[in-house]
């Protein structure tokens, strides 16, 4: 399995999502009661939630760090609260970029924290009580939509235009993490990405719902010599077939491609044969953002990898250029009301 999700998830819903839907209407019956019911702490600062209808990615991290990077240009102080999936530590951390290493404090942490204060709990509340302590005005949630463990000033949702909500049938046997009506009720808007069209059904539930609808793209920084390269593109995200595509896009020829789970942890034996396989056929290596921080600081053939690769940094690039602020603006009138508002 590449991702984590089971390549049934994102084909027409077939016998598997059917054979388990006993399972899935079970499963969203105690996820739409969570999200309904919780009790959720209240904070004194906004927090704006970046999520998912869906299991798997659709550019949460690079959406959140988009906020954050317009959050500074108003001479705000952001921080990203994560749960650190993929990492091993199970307490509430400061992330360190220049002292952690993935496989304490996961991935996405080590990319957000480059940002702006980053914190990892389990404990979403202890979390973001440790973000108030250092001095943060906005919280920025990297996922958590459907955790229910706080009050949210402003949810955004992000949809991949090409995936879609795959088969739209609820875990296990499809992608959607609950009942969506319930998850469309609490969204505030959502953030339509890419060029396809897997996502038009729901982008029209929205409308009909009265939630804002935002567009945005991913963007590849530029990388000065790379067109014409022969690579041999690795990546462990939840979808490989998403960087693939941008490599080509950059004008590079993928002649192997490597594809991993997402958040993976590669194997001494697995870099070996990346490096020996590059060498052999004279390609460069090329990966993700998420995939080279989890290589950087380790000895070795990982030390080698990395050190011989290319990385495309991506952009979150809204069509309107005041979106992000007008968003965050909103979390801040909304947290105002709250704070105002008798318990």
């Amino acid at each position: 399995m590449v991702s984590e999700a089971p390549p049934f998830w994102w084909r027409k819903a077939g016998w598997e999502a059917w054979a388990l839907s006993p399972f899935s209407y079970l499963y969203g019956r105690v996820a739409g009661h969570r999200m309904k019911t919780a009790r959720r702490a209240s904070l004194p600062v906004p927090v704006i939630c970046i999520g998912n209808f869906t299991v798997g990615g659709a550019g949460k991290t690079p959406t959140a760090i988009a906020i954050a990077r317009a959050a500074l240009d108003k001479g705000l102080k952001p921080g990203f609260l994560s749960r650190g999936y993929g990492g091993t530590l199970d307490v509430t951390t400061l992330v360190d970029p220049d002292h952690h290493r993935s496989a304490a404090v996961g991935d996405e942490p080590l990319l957000l924290a480059r940002e702006a204060t980053t914190v990892i709990s389990r404990k979403r509340v202890e979390g973001a009580e440790r973000l108030v302590k250092e001095g943060v005005d906005l919280i920025i949630m990297d996922d958590g939509f459907q955790s229910a463990r706080l009050t949210l000033d402003y949810a955004l949702v992000v949809i991949d235009t090409r995936r879609g909500i795959g088969n739209g049938h609820l875990v296990p046997g499809g992608p959607v993490r609950a009942p969506l009506a319930e998850q469309m009720r609490q969204a505030t808007a959502i953030l339509k990405v890419g060029d396809g069209n897997a996502a038009d059904a729901i982008i029209r539930t929205a409308a009909r719902a009265a939630k804002p609808v935002f567009v945005a793209s991913t963007e590849p920084r530029p990388l000065p010599g790379f067109a014409g390269q022969r690579v041999l593109a690795f990546a462990g995200i939840a979808d490989p077939s998403k960087f693939y595509r941008t490599v080509e896009s950059l004008g590079a020829e993928i002649v192997i491609e490597r594809s991993f789970p997402d958040h993976h942890q590669f194997s001494e034996d697995e870099l070996a044969d990346m490096v020996e396989e590059a060498r052999k056929l004279d390609l460069l290596p090329v990966t993700t953002a998420k995939d080279a921080v989890r290589l950087a600081g380790l000895p070795g053939q990982a030390a080698e990898l990395l050190w011989s690769s290319r990385v495309v940094e991506i952009d979150m690039i809204f069509d309107d250029p005041m979106a992000a602020s007008a968003m965050i603006d909103m979390a801040f009138e909304n947290c105002r009301t709250r704070r105002l508002s008798p318990q």
